[in-house]
């Protein structure tokens, strides 16, 4: 064996024990987690949580760090292109890391090439609600209400290409029913309208309108995901009323991931402490208070998620027609 041959044996050798000692004295150094929106949001709150849990876990300062912007793009941006060292991670929803590669032309970095799912901490699903002047008691009664009253029948969404436009316009194409989209900037001025009547159906975050629910100010008909909502366990789920399409059984969620490249022991090592971390009473509190289901999945199962939302989503854009530029 000549010396050149010798010398890349060496090296290989230098690289493989390298990634194990790392993930040993990891972390040595402060880490910064970016959530690419404001402060203050369900995002930021579960990151806050996480960081300070994390933190006390790992002896070492971790700080959040708010990127907001182009709906979540900067920061994405920011932590596809660090160093994969674990010292920068991302706390973020679907529509960064998912739907915004079908929302918008281009983007500066490719979820599947520059970042790396490290748990799905969090799942939130959504409810169907009417205003209660709808005589519409299932989503099919609904479907039918609007598809016998032609552009008199409108849906409200917290905004385009949002989940809950996603979601509604799926409805209405599934309902053979020519209903219009209605966009708001936010989900309270959405609700607000659904209570006064200017709008007639919607899908909503279970935990904003759980209170009008159960005053009987809003009409819930279904709820989306696998498995019935802990905070509103007596509505059934559209696959238990025989709609058991993707769409609905696809729920939004809230991950960390790393930039590609971070060595596997220190994935492995924040996804033990993150998973350890949601299993607290605390953490699971806090969490449910958000109307999150609690999930702390592994880097696979994770990017499994990622992988079977993927094509869900894509779906979802391409019917509702949802462009952002």
């Amino acid at each position: 064996m000549n010396r050149r041959a010798l010398l890349a044996l060496a090296l290989s050798g230098i690289t493989v024990c390298a990634a194990p000692a790392q993930a040993q004295t990891y972390p040595v150094k402060p880490i910064r987690i970016v959530v690419p929106y404001v402060a203050g949001g369900g995002t930021d709150t579960v990151a806050r949580a996480l960081a300070e849990k994390l933190a006390k876990r790992l002896g070492q300062p971790v700080v959040v760090d708010n990127k907001a912007g182009a709906s979540g793009i900067i920061g994405t941006d920011a932590v596809a292109k660090a160093a994969p060292d674990g010292y920068t991670l991302l706390v973020t929803i679907t529509q960064t890391v998912l739907t915004n590669q079908f929302l918008f032309a281009k983007l500066p970095y490719d979820p599947r090439k520059d970042l790396s799912m490290v748990s799905v901490l969090a799942d939130a699903q959504l409810v169907l609600v009417t205003n209660p002047s709808l005589p519409a008691r299932t989503p099919r009664e609904l479907g039918d209400y609007a598809r016998t009253r032609p552009g008199k029948v409108n849906y409200a969404s917290w905004g385009v290409g949002s989940y809950s436009h996603l979601s509604g316009a799926y409805f209405s194409k599934l309902s053979h029913a020519e209903s219009t989209h209605v966009p708001y900037k936010g989900e309270a001025p959405m609700l607000q309208d659904l209570l006064g009547g200017q709008v007639q159906f919607g899908f909503a975050s279970i935990l904003t309108a759980k209170p009008y629910i159960q005053s009987g100010k809003l009409k819930a008909l279904a709820v989306t995901g696998a498995q019935r909502s802990s905070v509103l366990p007596d509505l059934p789920t559209f696959a238990e009323l025989g709609m058991s399409d993707s769409a609905f059984k696809t729920v939004g969620w809230i991950g960390m991931a790393a930039p590609v490249g971070v060595p596997a022991a220190i994935t492995a090592k924040l996804e033990e402490e993150v998973r350890a971390i949601l299993q607290t009473a605390d953490m699971q509190s806090r969490m449910v208070s958000l109307g999150l289901r609690p999930l702390g999945s592994t880097p696979a199962e994770a990017q499994a998620i990622f992988a079977r939302d993927w094509p869900v989503l894509k779906m979802l854009v391409a019917d509702s027609g949802a462009k952002l530029d």
